[in-house]
């Protein structure tokens, strides 16, 4: 198992819920790295969780997927560290 394969594991067994803003950070992180650049159209405007979601998401278009997954491995580990396992 890779470094992001755990790191994504780790996340479904946070003991608490992250803050909206590690979630969204983790999304577009996870999405970056298994799917590159942001590949949808942008939601609609009464879509907030969609909105976010994709903004999230294409706020890293650009990043190379092997940066992204070190990125999240890296903010995972700081969320194991914060909320436990």
């Amino acid at each position: 198992m890779s470094d992001f394969e755990k790191a994504a594991e780790n996340v479904k067994n946070l003991k608490a819920t992250p803050s909206d803003a590690d979630l969204l950070e983790i999304y577009g992180l996870y999405k970056q790295a298994t799917v590159g650049d942001c590949n949808t159209d942008k939601p609609g405007f009464l879509d907030f969780k969609g909105k976010s979601k994709w903004e999230a998401w294409n706020g890293r278009k650009g990043m190379s997927q092997d940066d992204a997954k070190q990125a999240y491995v890296e903010k995972v580990a700081k969320m194991v560290e914060q909320y436990g396992l």
